[in-house]
């Protein structure tokens, strides 16, 4: 299957088993007529990744936003090209916005994936602890972590009951060309085990459901990196 359902109005259609092997995650979010995508990949694979929303049943021009965990390429190689085909609106927080407008490709890890990074404007510039994004009236939360990143976000919403948490690079890692800060991810790992999430969305890691489950694997980085941005 070229997409996963997660709940009923939340579906993985991108990332390395149905985009393209150097994607990161990509979720969509479906909230009564409305939707979101969390994250973009690399954007080698934008027509698969248009298939796979379909396969949804969801129309692309109802996507309004584009939701940015952070500036990395796996997350966002693709996201000039989803800007202008969709005509959605990207979100991302002031410290990651700078690196995305700018088309760095050192900070984006671009140069880690022997490419280069479409500068692209990003639309919302978050800069508070937490944001409330409306969406299909509903509400998806924006939430900074910084650590693996200076201006990591997670989104936390809910759905058939469940609180849902997009944290897509729980694991880091941490990198001086990143901009990583150690004592930040560690802080930011406390607070994602603190949301209660009932199921998580990774990047690269997949989704874990259960709380119990979703605490053992956000531990599993109190002392470990592995190197997957």
């Amino acid at each position: 299957m070229m997409y996963q359902p997660i709940t009923s109005e939340i579906f993985k259609v991108g990332g390395a088993e149905s985009t393209s092997p150097e994607d990161a995650a990509i979720y969509l979010i479906h909230f009564n007529g409305r939707s979101a995508l969390v994250d973009a990949g690399c954007g080698n694979s934008l027509v698969q990744l248009y298939k796979n929303i379909s396969a949804c049943g969801v129309e692309l021009a109802s996507i309004e936003y584009l939701l940015i965990t952070h500036c990395h390429y796996d997350h966002t190689g693709g996201a000039a090209a989803i800007r202008k085909d969709i005509g959605c609106r990207t979100i991302a927080h002031e410290l990651e916005a700078y690196y995305l407008e700018k088309g760095d490709n050192t900070v984006t890890a671009a140069d880690w994936y022997g490419s280069r990074i479409d500068a692209f404007p990003i639309d919302v510039k978050l800069s508070e602890p937490e944001v409330e994004i409306a969406l299909g009236g509903k509400i998806i939360t924006a939430i900074h972590t910084p650590g693996h990143s200076p201006g990591s976000l997670v989104y936390l919403t809910e759905s058939d009951g469940q609180k849902v948490l997009f944290g897509q690079d729980v694991h880091g890692p941490l990198a001086p060309e990143l901009k990583s800060n150690r004592k930040d991810y560690m802080e930011s790992l406390k607070k994602l085990i603190s949301l209660n999430a009932d199921i998580l969305c990774e990047g690269h890691f997949g989704v874990y459901k259960g709380k119990e489950n979703i605490t053992k694997f956000i531990q599993s980085f109190f002392h470990s990196e592995k190197k997957t941005t």
